[in-house]
């Protein structure tokens, strides 16, 4: 699943987001990850607890809420709050696989990492370089999208970010745990609901778009786990 969710944040967030970012204090990205991950991690991140990223957290999560298509595709339990990186100088991380399970920070508390989402904060004419490439089975796919906007892909997928050669990219990265933990039946539900959608945007609410929406909701109960 690759999934492009445009305008999360407004320009004026994204502005806010940025001026609250370009005067904290970043730290070695290398203090959130494994040992693999250290290896091929160069880049700076926000420390976990810092109040600023807490905020500017609560606003991407709080947006995210209003995002029909965000639920479609993940179908959130919950999620790990938003962490924040920046690239700049040649900095990059190498190929890699998220890890299963995280940590959520302040409690003892763990999610399962079914999804993970980046959701870019610097537009991409302001930098050279910084493209996530997340690989599938047809290959490697470039991603540098305008900010406020976010990409939705399946956690265990190889991925890496290229390095920046000019200027600075700034993002915000989470996981989240799906109420369906199976990837075949999470991306079943979301090409039916896009469907439903669609039929309803031609045709309004006719007996045979509530009749899918049944059939929808139903396998939700079935393959549902909460």
């Amino acid at each position: 699943m690759l999934i492009h969710v445009p305008k999360v944040l407004t320009v004026e967030q994204v502005a806010e987001c940025r001026r609250l970012l370009d005067g904290a204090e970043w730290s070695d990205g290398k203090a959130t990850v494994g040992e693999q991950g250290a290896l091929v991690k160069r880049n700076r991140q926000l420390p976990e607890t810092a109040p600023v990223a807490r905020q500017l957290g609560e606003i991407i999560l709080t947006a995210l809420a209003r995002s029909p298509l965000f639920f479609s595709a993940a179908l959130p339990l919950k999620s790990v709050p938003p962490l924040f990186n920046r690239y700049e100088g040649g900095e990059n991380y190498g190929n890699h696989i998220d890890g299963a399970v995280r940590a959520v920070p302040g409690s003892s508390h763990f999610i399962r990492t079914d999804l993970s989402s980046t959701l870019f904060l610097t537009d991409p004419a302001d930098y050279d370089g910084g493209e996530l490439v997340i690989f599938d089975t047809f290959g490697g796919h470039q991603v540098k999208l305008p900010a406020g906007d976010l990409i939705l892909y399946t956690a265990g997928s190889l991925h890496r970010v290229n390095p920046v050669t000019r200027g600075a990219r700034v993002s915000s990265f989470f996981w989240t745990q799906s109420m369906v933990p199976d990837e075949r039946h999470r991306e079943t539900l979301y090409q039916l609901d896009q469907t439903i959608q669609k039929v309803r945007g031609k045709h309004g609410e006719t007996d045979e778009t509530v009749a899918l929406a049944g059939h929808y909701h139903n396998l939700l109960r079935m393959w549902s786990e909460i």
